[in-house]
C-alpha cells in the first residue's frame, strides 16, 4: 500500500458550477427540505433517513461535491463547500449536520487513504450508497484525542503477519453514528491513534438508539461501542498505523470552517429570512418596526455586521485552503470561534426581536436559536478553540518577535491609504496594541492565567476577522460593505480597549504602578475615534438592509 500524505487536494469548482449547486440545495427547500417537513422532524425528532439518502442519489447527488474527481466526485474545494454547506443550513441546521457527518467522516480517507481505501470506501460514497459518521469523540476525553481510550490490537497469523486489529471500546456523541453504514474511528494502537473503517453490521459493533436533544434534533447522534470487532489490515486507514493524530490535526482547520459556514447559515436564516421580512410586516405604534432605528439598531444591524465579517473571513481562509499547501487550524479556530459566538447571538436577538411569536415554534426562529447553540460545542467547543488560538499565536508573534502582526498592522496601513473610509486605521491601532499586550502578558507570566489566554484569544480572533471585513470593502468600496467595516473595526476597537484593561490589571502579578505606566503607552483612547459616525453608519446599513428612504 501506498501513503498519498494527508493533505486535502487544492483547487476546487469555477463560480458558475459552485452556484449550480448551491441553486439545487436552494431548490430542496421548495420539495424535499420543506420547512412544513423540518418543523416536524425537529417536533418529532425525526432522522429522516429517506431525504438524506435521496440528497445523495444519482438525481442529486450532493455528496460528489467533496469528492475528487479521480474517485467518481466533483473535486470541490473549500470554498465550494462552504457555500453548500451555509445554504443547507439556511434550510436546517440539523440536516446540514447530517450532510456534513458524511463529509467529515470521509475525511480521513480523503486525506491519509491509500489509492485502493480512497477507490473503494469514497468510490462507495460517491455512488450515493454509503451514510458515514466520524468517530472520534469519547465521554472521558472529549476533544483530547490524546486520551483515547479506545484500543484497536494487532493481530497475526500463526506465520507472524499482521493480518487485522481487534477494536475495543467506545465513541459519544457521534453525528449519523446511528445509521452510518460505515464509520471512521480512531482507535489507539501500539504504533498511536490510528484511523480505521468499520462497516455497519460486523460483529461486535453496535450503533445505539439516538440521543434526545435540545437542537439539531433532526440530526442523529449516537453512541457507538465496539466490542472485540475484527477489522482486516486493509481497513486500516493509511499504509502505516500511528497517523490519525496527524490525519485529525490535517483536517481540523478544514472541518472548523465548514462549522463556521454551518452558523453562518443559520444566522442568516434567523436574520434575512426571518427577522428583516416580519420588520417590515409588523406595525407598531403606526409604522413598521423596520422604520424604527432603535430596533433596527439594537436587534438586527450589530449582528448583520458581524456576520458579514464572519463571511468575508470564511470566504478568505477558503480561498488559502484551496490554494496553499498549510496547515490552518488555527484559522480555521478563529473562524469557528467566532462565527459560532457571532451566530448564537444574532439568533437569540432574532427571538427577541420578534416578541412573542419569537417563542412559537410556527415562525422558525426559536428552532434556529436552539440549533445554533451546538455550533459553539462541537468540533470542539469555543473554550478549546481559544486555547488553541492563543496559544498558537501566543508562541507565533514571540517566535517571529512581533513580527507576525506588525506586518498585518502594515497591510492595514496600506489599505488605508488605498481607501480611507474602511475603518483600517482603527484596526491597525487594534493589531499594534494586541502585539504589546501579547508581549506585556509575556513578559509577567499572566500567559499562565487562562483567563488571560481566552482574553488574547478574543482580541486575535476579532482582529483576524477585521482585517478580512476591511480588505473585502477596500476591494469592494460599496458604501454599505464600507460603513460595515466601519462599524466592525469600532467593535474590534471596544473588546481591544475591554480585554487589554483586563489582562493588564485583572491580576495582582502585575503591580499597580507597571499597569499606570504600560496602560498610557498603549493610547488606548485613540480607538474611541472609531466612535464618529457610528450612529450615522448603523442607520446607513439599517437603510439598506430594511430598503428604506430617507
Amino acid at each position: 500500500m501506498t501513503d498519498t500524505g494527508t493533505h486535502r487536494p487544492l483547487g476546487g469548482l469555477d463560480e458558475g458550477t459552485r452556484q449550480m449547486v448551491v441553486d439545487t440545495v436552494r431548490r430542496l427547500s421548495k420539495r424535499l427540505l420543506t420547512k412544513k417537513a423540518v418543523l416536524e422532524w425537529d417536533r418529532d425528532e425525526i432522522f429522516p433517513e429517506a431525504a438524506v439518502r435521496e440528497m445523495l442519489s444519482p438525481e442529486i447527488g450532493l455528496q460528489l461535491l467533496f469528492i475528487p474527481e479521480a474517485y467518481g466526485g466533483m473535486g470541490g474545494g473549500a470554498m465550494d463547500c462552504c457555500a453548500v454547506t451555509r445554504e443547507m443550513s439556511k434550510i436546517c441546521l440539523g440536516v446540514g449536520t447530517a450532510f456534513f457527518a458524511i463529509q467529515l467522516g470521509s475525511d480521513p480517507i480523503i486525506v491519509g487513504g491509500t489509492e485502493a481505501q480512497k477507490e473503494r470506501w469514497l468510490g462507495a460514497v460517491a455512488d450515493g450508497h454509503s451514510l458515514v459518521a466520524y468517530a472520534v469523540t469519547e465521554a472521558a476525553a472529549g476533544s483530547n484525542l490524546a486520551s483515547l481510550r479506545t484500543k484497536a490490537e494487532p493481530v497475526m497469523d500463526d506465520s507472524g503477519t499482521l493480518t487485522g486489529y481487534r477494536i475495543n471500546g467506545s465513541k459519544q456523541f457521534i453525528s449519523t453514528g446511528g445509521y452510518a453504514d460505515f464509520v471512521t474511528v480512531l482507535a489507539q494502537t501500539p504504533e498511536g491513534p490510528t484511523f480505521f473503517v468499520v462497516e455497519k453490521g460486523t460483529q461486535g459493533f453496535e450503533q445505539h438508539k439516538g440521543e434526545e436533544k435540545h437542537g439539531i434534533r433532526a440530526s442523529n447522534t449516537s453512541p457507538l461501542t465496539f466490542t472485540d470487532v475484527y477489522v482486516p489490515v486493509e481497513n486500516m486507514i493509511g499504509d502505516a498505523p500511528g497517523k490519525g493524530l496527524k490525519q485529525a490535526n490535517q483536517v481540523f482547520g478544514y472541518t472548523r470552517l465548514m462549522v463556521a459556514a454551518m452558523a453562518l447559515g443559520a444566522g442568516e436564516a434567523a436574520l434575512e429570512g426571518i427577522v428583516i421580512p416580519y420588520a417590515h410586516e409588523r406595525i407598531q405604534f403606526g409604522g413598521p418596526l423596520s422604520a424604527k432605528k432603535g430596533y433596527t439598531n439594537k436587534l438586527v444591524v450589530p449582528h448583520w455586521v458581524n456576520l458579514k465579517a464572519a463571511a468575508a473571513h470564511i470566504e478568505s481562509i477558503a480561498r488559502r485552503i484551496d490554494s496553499e499547501d498549510e496547515d490552518f487550524q488555527v484559522e480555521g479556530s478563529i473562524a469557528k470561534l467566532f462565527t459560532s459566538e457571532a451566530a448564537n447571538r444574532a439568533a437569540d436577538d432574532a427571538m427577541q426581536a420578534l416578541g412573542g411569536y419569537g417563542y412559537i415554534s410556527e415562525f422558525g426562529v426559536e428552532k434556529i436559536k436552539r440549533d445554533v447553540k451546538i455550533t459553539c460545542i462541537y468540533e470542539g467547543t469555543s473554550e478549546i478553540q481559544q486555547n488553541i488560538v492563543s496559544t498558537f499565536r501566543w508562541k507565533k508573534a514571540r517566535k517571529t518577535k512581533g513580527a507576525f502582526y506588525e506586518e498585518m498592522a502594515k497591510g492595514l496601513d496600506g489599505l488605508h491609504g488605498d481607501c480611507d473610509r474602511a475603518g483600517c486605521r482603527t484596526l491597525a491601532a487594534c493589531v499594534r496594541a494586541l502585539n504589546r499586550t501579547i508581549d506585556f502578558a509575556h513578559d509577567n507570566r499572566l500567559t499562565r492565567h487562562q483567563q488571560v489566554m481566552f482574553a488574547l484569544a478574543d482580541m486575535m480572533t476579532h482582529v483576524e476577522v477585521g482585517e478580512s471585513m476591511a480588505r473585502l470593502a477596500v476591494n469592494e468600496a460599496d458604501e454599505t460593505t464600507l460603513a460595515t467595516a466601519r462599524v466592525f473595526a469600532n467593535t474590534c476597537a471596544r473588546l481591544v480597549a475591554e480585554k487589554t484593561r483586563l489582562i493588564v490589571m485583572g491580576s495582582d502579578v502585575v503591580a499597580a504602578e507597571t499597569a499606570d505606566q504600560f496602560l498610557p503607552s498603549l493610547d488606548l483612547s485613540a480607538l474611541e475615534g472609531s466612535y464618529r459616525g457610528l450612529i450615522d453608519d448603523m442607520d446607513r446599513i439599517a437603510d439598506r438592509i430594511f430598503e428604506r428612504t430617507s
